[in-house]
């Protein structure tokens, strides 16, 4: 019965789904305040240093870089465009410079007028607070080697050069880099003020640049955005204005009760997962109020290669091969909502083909568990009985995705637990390894659209930091050969991408086979708002985006 119920309840959200809206800014809807929910903050408010969608989200109405995604419904959002500079510059120097003029009269939220001093010490600043993708996004810029090994000494000279007469910043690389709009379009790029902290903000906002501000946070109650009083639109599709004067997110409630504030009009949304048993319950009674998008993204399970059990490969590939994928798809909502996947790179993703070694019957896509061959394999790991600690959120999904390994680890053999922590810390707290965290639940949503943003990040030799909230491969995992391929690839899509992308194809499949993560599937996204919201559009690098909606 309930299998029914989640299926049907699917059904009915697909039926629902209708085209964005492409409305143009109706005047008479600005104002009011946005009610936003989630069970938990997102950590750092810092721009430089969060790395979680659910603030990613909210720094695309707050900060601007020197360039940014399109604010456009659909894939069109995947398209870089010039933000705070006036224009893309071409590629000089053989693909190793790009000068950017930057626009007059840009201000911060304090006041302040935006200047070239304020980039050049923003790029410092990725290295000063050691950014997580200091050393994997943008370690090709010239002096990045310093700054990596002295962050606090970091210049950057002869990597940012300023221009103040002509309002000019250089950007020179050690070699050319094909993703490098899409790395300064992200928000550990974006242009803060030079005074801005050298260590992690924290609670504390820091001024932007865009039509909004965040003017409090208490990471245990709620953070709120208001109208940045110094913003004028200088590019529709970069940064245009908004319509709600407030945002209010407040955290603490469950997913259960976020789902009912919605219901009766005391909230417009919620960041976390919908609870599967009130799935077919909105599918029926509020269907138009949902939205329903498909996301390049996965769902997956980090085993550290540098503990025991799992840096045994036999060990890793037994769970790879063990996981019921169609049980916590139907955790998740059904298949309407989410796919198993048993390989890296999502589907409809550069690089990407069909692969699962891992199944019943190897070949393109996942059938069923096979765990013969796991215990098989398990026996052969001489693992057997050895202790595996899971660590999940403390959400709804992610603890019952826990319940099931739990289950199916002690099938294997092993002696299993599940550690529900809080979601506002657990994602930096599986990254460090001075938490000696075995084996996590997490998930990776694309940060552009390239596979090296799935394959080098998150599983690149320069992505592991020991001892670092901040190391996202969080598996551990380096292997020189594969590290060594990834690189040539990156190298290659400088001059040929289609190339490039059959190597990553490549890639993905090794990577696959030492798994050094176990993949459970890609999911759906799933936006359920209060009745009195407008102008829905989702943005597929950026997601719903929150102050294009309205709320009168």
């Amino acid at each position: 019965m309930k299998k029914w119920l989640l299926a049907g309840a699917a059904a009915l959200i697909l039926s629902a789904l209708s085209a964005p809206s492409f409305a143009e800014y109706k005047a008479e809807h600005r104002g009011g305040t946005m009610r936003l929910l989630s069970r938990s903050a997102g950590g750092s408010l810092d721009p430089h240093i969060n790395y979680t969608l659910q603030y990613w989200q909210l720094y695309q109405p707050t900060y601007d870089g020197l360039v940014t995604f399109k604010k456009a419904a659909g894939a069109d959002g995947f398209n870089v465009v010039a933000d705070l500079a006036e224009e893309i510059p071409k590629p000089e120097n053989d693909g190793k410079t790009y000068v950017f003029k930057l626009r007059k009269g840009i201000k911060f939220s304090d006041g302040r007028e935006l200047g070239v001093k304020d980039v050049v010490a923003s790029f410092q600043r990725i290295y000063k607070v050691s950014s997580p993708t200091s050393g994997s996004f943008f370690a090709g810029i010239v002096g990045a080697d310093k700054c990596l090994a002295e962050p606090a000494k970091c210049t950057l000279e002869g990597g940012i050069v300023a221009d103040e007469a002509n309002s000019t910043i250089t950007l020179n690389l050690t070699q050319p880099d094909a993703e490098i709009f899409y790395k300064l379009a992200l928000p550990h790029a974006v242009i803060l003020p030079a005074d801005a902290p050298t260590q992690d903000a924290g609670s504390v906002p820091i001024p932007g640049t865009g039509p909004y501000m965040f003017t409090s946070y208490d990471p245990n109650k709620a953070l709120v955005m208001e109208r940045n009083p110094h913003f004028k639109v200088w590019s529709e599709e970069a940064q245009p204005d908004g319509y709600p004067d407030k945002v209010q997110y407040d955290f603490g409630l469950s997913e259960e009760a976020a789902v009912t504030a919605i219901q009766n009009g005391e909230a417009d949304w919620t960041f976390d997962e919908i609870p599967s048993d009130r799935l077919a319950e909105i599918g029926t009674k509020n269907k138009d109020q949902v939205h329903v998008t498909p996301l390049t993204a996965w769902w997956y399970l980090p085993m550290n290669t540098r503990l025991a059990p799992f840096d045994n490969e036999k060990a890793r590939q037994a769970v790879s091969y063990a996981i019921d994928r169609s049980a916590l798809v139907k955790i998740f909502g059904g298949n309407v909502l989410a796919a198993p996947v048993c390989q890296v790179l999502p589907p409809g993703f550069p690089g990407h083909e069909p692969y699962c070694p891992f199944t019943k019957d190897p070949g393109a896509k996942w059938s069923a568990p096979d765990m013969e061959k796991a215990k098989q394999l398990v026996e052969e790991s001489g693992t057997k009985g050895q202790k595996v600690t899971i660590i999940a959120e403390d959400k709804a999904i992610s603890k019952a995705v826990g319940v099931y390994l739990q289950s199916m680890l002690t099938e294997l053999g092993y002696q299993a637990e599940v550690k529900p922590i809080s979601t506002n810390i657990q994602f930096t707290y599986i990254q460090n390894t001075n938490n000696k965290v075995q084996m996590s639940i997490t998930q990776w949503y694309q940060d552009y659209p390239a596979a090296s943003d799935f394959l080098y990040i998150l599983f690149g030799c320069e992505s592991f930091r020991e001892g670092s909230d901040s190391s996202v491969n969080i598996s551990g995992f380096c292997d020189k050969e594969i590290n060594d391929k990834m690189k040539a690839a990156l190298a290659l899509g400088v001059t040929d991408q289609a190339s490039a992308d059959k190597m990553w194809t490549e890639i993905d499949k090794a990577i696959t086979d030492k798994a050094p993560a176990a993949a459970l599937f890609t999911p759906k996204h799933l936006d359920f708002v209060s009745k009195r919201v407008g102008n829905f559009q989702f943005n597929s690098q950026y997601y719903w985006m929150v102050t294009q909606s309205w709320v009168q």
